[in-house]
């Protein structure tokens, strides 16, 4: 009997198999007299070594309002959702001298009909809630906007520090961190006029 034959005569077996399982439980649903459900539950311990360094954030989204322009800058402001750092690892599973930091940067912000407002005009200005009693968190600096200019108004381009630490094994037993930004997004007055998103992506790093 050559290969092929045996791989067909396999198949019918196992077509014909579907078939009397069909039949078969067919059958039994109609015999059938009562049920019962068994829930099954196991307690599954931690591994030793287990945890995780991870990072949440309050909210997807938040709004800016308009206060504080002048006859040739209009300035909008509003605050990050609070970002929080959680670690949850034993200090001795995390590397000698590793540290976690938080960056954030912005997208252009564009209008529903096109119009661009580029992310150098978008600033912050990064604030510890809880930086633990250590005092190894640091907050990042302030991130002026373009229309500020300066050294530090460059806006949130590049990836801007939100917060820091240089030693996560020594403060891993505090368990976590908390911190926000405000924001201060600043155009021409000349603006158009229009609903703009920006998306503004954070990293946890170490």
């Amino acid at each position: 009997m050559n290969a092929r034959s045996i791989l067909t005569r396999a198949a019918a077996g196992v077509a014909g198999g579907v078939l009397l399982l069909g039949v078969a439980g067919t059958a039994f649903a109609e015999d059938q007299k009562d049920a019962g459900d068994v829930a099954v539950e196991v307690a599954i311990s931690e591994l030793p070594g287990g945890g995780a360094l991870s990072m949440s954030v309050a909210g997807t989204s938040t709004a800016l309002s308009e206060n504080g322009s002048t006859s040739t800058v209009r300035q909008f402001t509003g605050t990050l959702p609070t970002v929080t750092v959680t670690d949850t690892r034993d200090p001795a599973d995390i590397p000698q001298g590793a540290g976690w930091y938080v960056l954030g940067t912005a997208s252009d912000f564009v209008s529903s009909t096109g119009d661009v407002i580029g992310a150098e005009n978008l600033g912050w200005a990064p604030r510890l809630i809880d930086g633990g009693d250590s005092g190894l968190v640091a907050e990042g600096d302030v991130v002026d906007t373009a229309i500020d200019g300066g050294p530090n108004g460059v806006g949130l381009v590049d990836q801007e520090l939100l917060a820091i630490t240089n030693d996560s094994a020594a403060i891993s037993s505090e368990g976590s961190w908390t911190a926000d930004a405000a924001l201060t997004l600043k155009t021409p007055a000349e603006v158009e006029a229009g609903n703009y998103t920006s998306i503004l992506t954070l990293s946890l790093f170490e």
